[in-house]
């Protein structure tokens, strides 16, 4: 990256706008808060999503409290964390991980994650004027690989609202970021069989639209999560365990995650830890015969 590119959002917004941190993530988003609490619109980047864990105690403990330990007297509500997450770029340990789970068990926090550009614009402008403080993880392994129409024009997109991005009537297929790149193609190869795939896009996390995916299982009757972070813990347990309260006289198979293993990021079996379409297909006849 050139220089010229680097600094080119000071070149354009100024230095009192626009301005670079020591690397210290506690540092950085602890700043923002207080810049946020002050009044101003705070907008912190990590580099890494795979850094922001030196951060948790200000985004858990701070940003997300704030407005419940006064209440509502003061709050940081315009703040917002952009930072690159997901693997996908051969990074290995320390540039791959996905723990946008970690922060959906917080209270206080909205959780949003784009798949396209269209969307990444939409749902920033969304998040930089929302009340409350908002982690928006942007799944780096498409920064290039997607191309689409993007208005100049001011727009947003509502957090906490799903998008059905492909209907089908045989089974829900759920994931968000660029695990959507992933869905679309496993639910290609699957129509060449017959079967049917409605594809939802989650686009925020936190709060997650139980309502359409629930609409969704009630008319198809299976349901397939998939994401990029390790099995236990990830957010498709919280997805499964609630359509399985709402919809459970639907269903005509188990739910199923297709998602990262139980492991450390791999650097040479990245290949192999990523759960790709051809696993979501697999996944998608086995529950279709089921």
């Amino acid at each position: 990256m050139s220089l010229a590119v680097f600094f080119a959002p000071q070149v354009n917004f100024g230095k009192q706008r626009c301005f670079n941190t020591p690397i210290t993530e506690q540092g950085i988003v602890g700043f923002s808060i207080g810049l946020a609490a002050q009044g101003s619109v705070a907008v912190a980047e990590i580099q890494f999503a795979d850094y922001i864990f030196p951060a948790f105690d200000q985004i858990v403990n701070e940003a997300a409290k704030f407005r419940y330990r006064s209440g509502d007297q003061f709050n940081c509500g315009g703040l917002t964390i952009r930072t690159p997450y997901g693997g996908g770029i051969a990074g290995g340990l320390y540039h791959s991980q996905s723990p946008e789970a970690y922060f959906c068990h917080t209270p206080g926090l909205k959780v949003v994650i784009p798949s396209t550009a269209y969307q990444a614009k939409g749902l920033l402008l969304s998040a930089i004027r929302d009340p409350d403080p908002v982690i928006f993880f942007e799944p780096k392994a498409i920064y290039r690989a997607d191309v689409g129409e993007v208005a100049d024009t001011d727009y947003e997109l509502p957090l906490g609202v799903a998008q059905v991005v492909s209907k089908g009537t045989d089974i829900t297929l759920v994931g968000w970021g660029a695990q959507m790149h992933q869905l679309h193609r496993a639910a290609k190869m699957a129509a060449k069989d017959g079967i049917s795939c409605e594809v939802i896009d989650l686009c925020t996390l936190l709060p997650w639209d139980s309502d359409t995916v629930a609409k969704s299982v009630t008319k198809t009757g299976r349901l397939i999560i998939s994401h990029e972070a390790p099995r236990t813990g990830g957010f498709a347990g919280e997805i499964a365990a609630t359509i399985q309260e709402r919809c459970f006289l639907s269903l005509e198979s188990p739910i199923t995650r297709i998602t990262g293993l139980d492991t450390p990021f791999p650097l040479v079996f990245e290949k192999e830890y990523l759960p790709d379409y051809l696993k979501v297909f697999e996944a998608i006849k086995a529950s279709v015969h089921f």
